[in-house]
């Protein structure tokens, strides 16, 4: 079975990728954590290759949270200037037709920053494959609290009564509105921490830590995550 029929067969939906290690990989080399942020920004690109070519409907990728904020200002500043460098990259090349989406607070990000989303965003608008959603300036906490201010607004506005005030009507006002739930979250890095990532969307996902970091990770790191996973029995809160 080639590895794309095992990934239809598995039936997996939604993986989330929280990208740790980059400065990690750069201190074992004895190099600056900004060499680590842009090997880190290849393997990205490297992975989002390997999960169209198998297949996988929709991918969220960690790439700064909303904690990040509190890095030094010298590398807060290289990883937004990576960001847009690596953006003109991407719009340069075949979109392989995948749809892109942002999810996190875009207020506090750079307009240059913020330009360079909108205008990947309306580039990718069009097609109609793979769903690549960054997280960029994203916390789980933060996604969640919006979300209840949104609903708080929408009932002092009498557009929605508590009754109707669901699990799904609730999931409709995150950055992640229609996409599938997640179903696997996979961390290099050999951390073994959420990291305030998609917490409301990962109620039932399964984790597969890793030890290999980030800047290193290939595509035999996620075949060999995902066949971990498969060997899951995921039972949803049943027996």
């Amino acid at each position: 079975m080639s590895d794309r029929d095992f990934i239809k067969e598995l039936g997996i939906r939604h993986i989330g990728i929280i990208m740790d290690g980059n400065g990690r990989w750069a201190k074992k080399r004895f190099l600056p954590r900004a060499a680590g942020h842009s090997q880190g920004a290849k393997a990205f690109k490297s992975c989002l290759d390997s999960c169209v070519r198998l297949g996988i409907p929709c991918v969220t990728f960690y790439a700064f949270s909303t904690e990040n904020w509190s890095r030094p200002k010298e590398e807060v500043d290289a990883l937004m200037k990576l960001f847009c460098s690596f953006m003109d990259e991407m719009l340069k090349l075949d979109s392989k037709n995948i749809r892109i989406r942002f999810l996190g607070d875009r207020s506090k990000l750079p307009q240059k920053v913020v330009d360079k989303m909108i205008q990947a965003e309306n580039m990718y608008s069009d097609n109609t494959g793979m769903w690549c959603c960054i997280a960029l300036n994203y916390g789980g906490r933060e996604e969640i609290v919006n979300a209840a201010k949104k609903a708080a607004e929408l009932y002092r506005e009498g557009k929605i009564t508590l009754e109707e005030l669901n699990e799904d009507k609730f999931s409709s006002l995150l950055y992640t509105e229609g996409l599938p739930e997640v179903d696997l979250i996979i961390r290099p890095s050999g951390e073994q921490r959420l990291s305030n990532f998609l917490i409301w969307q990962s109620s039932y996902a399964e984790y597969v830590f890793m030890d290999v970091l980030w800047p290193d990770f290939t595509e035999n790191d996620l075949i060999k995550a995902l066949r971990e996973y498969s060997e899951r029995n995921r039972r949803f809160g049943g027996v």
